[in-house]
């Protein structure tokens, strides 16, 4: 696991720039500590940090060259299947200098070029130069697990695992406006997009060939799926389709069970010390019930809130670890032990990222590293399996019947009590309101609805420069909202649904959360329900396997019972939350009040509509605070990035 950036320089009158390699590498020290090192050649500048997990001796040191010198690579990541390759580029004829997964890689692209990749069972963000050929080939993983940003003007190309490495590095800071609408509905980013104009997230499962010499810059089309016309998919390498398979619900099954053994056993490979979350919910127990079964004394890790009992799930966690004998470690923690990593946790996001459980996973992230360098998660399984709550209402409105229209029936009622996500009751209140509102929406606007906290108006109305005032940019905003939307069809079935969520919500929320905040601390997490060969299987499931009107994740569920307590069986899914609303009338009060979301701090910026901000304001202290809550802790963060990032 690392961090990586580059600058391509177009020209002569360029090279200059490529002295800010130097800057670049600085932030990155966290991504990996054990080392660094830089590559300069020509218009080309190469860095990368280290936190050595597979061959941790200097034979593994990167920028790594081959034997001849002509092809240099930065690695980020783990390619779990090397050992798998090894011998075949041996037999090729070539010297390996090492054991690490990072030199077969190299020379798997020597031989085969960009077809490599498909060998690569892993995540990871890389760059490789040809000199002789004067080219650079830069590539991200199936899922989007590792990072990979690039910025693009006239004089130059740079990328780098981190925006702070590219603000390092000295690219203008100019807000995407229409980023900046949509983060305030989803509290994230999508890709492509960033929250700079001219920088771009390059999407999961793609890859560029960037042609040095003549400073023509091209993606190209690895030919995997030459059959396929569609033009969405010149760009990738990779991309999850729903497909269908002949097999028994019992057989389904035992598939599903012999490929995440097999997932986990991939990703146990390492050098160092290697454990698991286990929160005490199904997937992390799924996770960590396989592990034990391949390591002996397995080390597990769960953290619990003293005086949050809603938000505790430790008791779940010791029933899986007692079971399966694992050396459990839990982090008994008050909410201020919480609060008190709320600053780290802040300075660590360099682009907008809102998501509040990211502060639990940098607490346990902090805590784990102190044990371990390698952690697994179940992270994935909720967006593949129909883990949430959205998708139980999404099928139910779809099924139809009764009891769902006599939600939509009582939607003034809903309106009118108490909607707070920090009480049973008052979360259940909430629901039933977006439910019924979303009996009126298409499959379509309802999905984008569930997917965030904001609905356009009110985010135009908190904007005092209005965003969609021109048709150039009503066209882009649903340009780029039609391309999130374009998987779901008004007759499609609920995979279509899940699919809209590996592509949204995965990669931009949920692993973007774990890769900043374990990276923040150094600790490196594995996610094996994200093994490519699990994913396709899973979409080739048809949707009654996965949810129905008993139960969601329902072959996960029934797949791994038996490795499992009962207990975990008959409990309601746990978010992985954080109680905000308490903070914010407390600890956090005077941050909100006095500071960032002052009105003089406000009018100074000139970004937000102070009004707006005060009626927020207003309903998040009211007796119903609804989805208040997670739009004011949207906003406290941007602003925090703001000050951090666009002051200095």
């Amino acid at each position: 696991m690392c961090g990586i950036a580059g600058i391509i320089a177009f020209s002569q009158k360029s090279n200059s720039s490529l002295d800010k390699i130097e800057d670049a590498v600085r932030t990155l020290n966290k991504r990996g500590p054990d080392a660094k090192g830089i590559y300069k050649h020509n218009s080309i500048a190469f860095c990368q940090t280290r936190l050595a997990i597979i061959d941790t001796s200097d034979a593994g040191l990167q920028p790594m060259h081959d034997e001849s010198g002509r092809y240099t690579i930065i690695f980020n990541g783990e390619f779990f299947n090397f050992k798998e390759h090894r011998q075949f580029v041996l037999d090729k004829g070539y010297k390996l200098k090492s054991e690490s997964d990072t030199e077969v890689l190299l020379y798997l692209y020597i031989i085969e070029g960009e077809k490599c990749l498909k060998r690569v069972n892993g995540f990871f963000a890389l760059a490789i130069y040809d000199k002789q050929e004067q080219t650079v080939f830069i590539a991200r993983d199936r899922m989007g697990v590792k990072p990979l940003l690039i910025y693009k003007d006239d004089e130059k190309l740079m990328f780098a695992s981190e925006m702070k490495s590219l603000i390092a590095m000295g690219i203008p800071k100019e807000i995407d406006e229409i980023s900046l609408f949509t983060y305030l509905q989803l509290n994230y980013i999508p890709a492509p997009q960033s929250i700079f104009k001219n920088v771009s997230k390059l999407l999961p499962g793609t890859y560029l060939k960037f042609f040095a010499s003549s400073g023509k810059f091209t993606i190209q089309d690895s030919k995997y799926d030459a059959d396929e016309e569609s033009p969405e998919l010149t760009e990738k390498y990779y991309e999850i389709k729903q497909s269908s398979i002949e097999l028994s619900y019992a057989d389904q099954q035992k598939k599903l069970f012999d490929l995440m053994e097999s997932s986990v056993q991939r990703r146990l490979i390492s050098d160092v010390p290697l454990g698991s979350f286990l929160s005490g919910g199904i997937d992390s127990s799924v996770i960590a019930a396989l592990a034990s079964r391949h390591t002996n004394h397995l080390k597990t890790f769960s953290i619990g809130f003293k005086d949050e009992p809603l938000f505790d799930e430790t008791r779940y966690a010791n029933l899986v670890a007692k079971k399966i004998g694992s050396d459990h470690t839990v982090f008994s923690l008050t909410t201020d032990d919480l609060f008190a990593n709320l600053h780290a946790a802040l300075d660590y996001i360099d682009e907008p990222f809102a998501d509040s459980s990211a502060l639990n996973v940098h607490i346990l992230s902090q805590h784990t590293r102190r044990h371990v360098t390698v952690a697994l998660s179940g992270d994935g399984a909720d967006e593949m399996f129909g883990g949430y709550n959205k998708h139980a209402a999404e099928l139910k409105i779809r099924e139809g019947g009764m009891a769902g229209s006599l939600v939509g029936m009582l939607q003034p009622v809903w309106n009118m009590l108490p909607q707070s996500r920090n009480s049973k009751a008052g979360n259940k209140i909430r629901q039933l309101s977006k439910f019924s509102q979303g009996l009126k929406q298409s499959k379509k606007e309802r999905y984008w609805s569930w997917a965030g906290y904001s609905s356009p108006l009110d985010c135009e109305a908190l904007l005092k420069k209005k965003t969609l005032t021109s048709f150039d940019r009503i066209v882009e905003y649903s340009g780029r909202k039609d391309e999130i939307l374009r998987l779901i069809h008004e007759d499609g079935d609920m995979n279509e649904v899940l699919l809209a969520d590996m592509n949204l919500v995965l990669p931009n929320d949920m692993l973007m959360k774990v890769d900043l905040m374990s990276m923040a601390n150094s600790l490196e997490v594995r996610t094996p329900f994200l093994d490519y060969t699990v994913v396709d299987f899973a979409f080739s499931l048809p949707e009654e396997s996965k949810l129905d009107a008993h139960g969601r994740k329902k072959i996960v569920r029934d797949a791994f019972r038996n490795l499992l307590p009962e207990e975990l069986y008959s409990r309601s899914k746990q978010g992985f939350e954080v109680p905000l609303l308490k903070w914010f009338s407390t600890e956090l009060k005077s941050m909100i009040t006095d500071d960032l979301l002052s009105e003089k701090f406000i009018s100074s910026q000139n970004i937000f509509d102070y009004p707006e901000i005060k009626k927020l304001l207003d309903q998040l202290y009211s007796n119903s605070p609804g989805d208040s809550v997670a739009r004011v802790w949207g906003l406290i963060v941007f602003q925090y990035w703001w000050r951090s990032n666009m002051q200095k």
